[in-house]
């Protein structure tokens, strides 16, 4: 049976990535699509979100989520890593792209996990502020998901402590009251950040052989990815650039390529130190222990590469031509 997926995003060339590949999978039954502010505007990042469903047919329902975080200020998008239209600024055909759902992406959430109780996958690679908003005004669904997929956080794990501070990844410092609040909620989390996601990296020459051998997705890849690639050359000197989202999915449809350890997580929320994601290990009670009392949850820690890049190689080229 397929995994049904809610795919919570801020497309992003990477976000793209990774929801075309849950399209293309024949394990993931992709049912909706629920947008928040990040890699671009919220209103660029619904448009590319239609315009990815179009473009490539797409059935998930598209909902509009939040455009500013909890508590912090939003920021400005990360167009210097996404560029201005948030797909490293490809011809994008102008057009009034039709399908938002009526409902706001948190009431989104809760009706379809009440329609759908212990079947639906939340896979969230943005802010999580959508989410957040979503077990705060019905903390029943935490019962009714089966699993919540977060790209973000470091740990520290393979030396990856933080892309935006020391300590701190992005999607978490952009709303860390949201990823607390997730985090601590009872109901079965899976982080996927830096401590793998830096571990996996297409290279130029894997994108040019994706472009050749996939007549679905190759080239429009490639041609969303110059201006990531580019981003990634002058900031680290990298041949290619870190595979973030789609590891989120490689979680949703191969766990075992990955390797996690289970504790509480808490997210620091002020300070300097703040979108800090810190795991708490084994049972132990201290004087002070803010996780004392928190649900485990699965941090991963080490992720098999190779057999994750052949994994998306193999999805991507194996779909028919559109």
């Amino acid at each position: 049976m397929k995994r049904k997926v809610i795919f919570d995003t801020d497309p992003g060339i990477d976000d793209t990535m990774a929801m075309l590949w849950a399209h293309a999978s024949s394990q993931i039954e992709l049912v909706g699509i629920t947008t928040v502010f990040g890699n671009a505007t919220i209103e660029n990042a619904t448009r590319n979100a239609l315009y990815i469903k179009q473009r490539f047919g797409l059935t998930a329902d598209v909902a509009v989520g939040a455009d500013t975080p909890l508590v912090v200020a939003a920021g400005e998008p990360t167009t210097f890593v996404h560029g201005d239209n948030g797909l490293g600024d490809i011809e994008i055909p102008a057009g009034d792209y039709q399908g938002i759902d009526k409902r706001a992406a948190h009431d989104y959430i809760i009706d379809s996990l009440k329609a759908h109780p212990g079947e639906i996958t939340l896979i969230a690679v943005g802010r999580l502020t959508n989410l957040a908003l979503a077990v705060e005004k019905d903390p029943s669904i935490a019962s009714l998901v089966k699993e919540v997929i977060i790209m973000g956080g470091a740990f520290g794990y393979n030396g990856h402590t933080g892309n935006v501070t020391p300590f701190a990844e992005a999607n978490i410092i952009g709303d860390p009251h949201a990823a607390d609040r997730v985090m601590t909620t009872d109901w079965p989390v899976t982080v996927v950040g830096l401590d793998v996601t830096h571990q996996t990296v297409m290279t130029s020459d894997y994108i040019d052989r994706l472009r050749m051998n996939s007549a679905s997705y190759g080239e429009f890849i490639y041609q969303i990815t110059r201006f990531y690639a580019d981003f990634h050359k002058k900031v680290a000197g990298m041949d290619g650039f870190y595979v973030h989202d789609s590891s989120a999915i490689a979680y949703a449809i191969a766990p075992e390529l990955f390797k996690v350890k289970e504790g509480a997580v808490r997210v620091i929320t002020e300070g300097p130190a703040m979108g800090h994601t810190l795991l708490k290990e084994g049972d132990k009670r201290y004087p002070i222990d803010e996780w004392s009392g928190k649900p485990k949850q699965r941090v991963c820690v080490e992720v098999d590469d190779k057999g994750l890049l052949e994994l998306y190689m193999a999805t991507m080229t194996q779909r028919a031509a559109l």
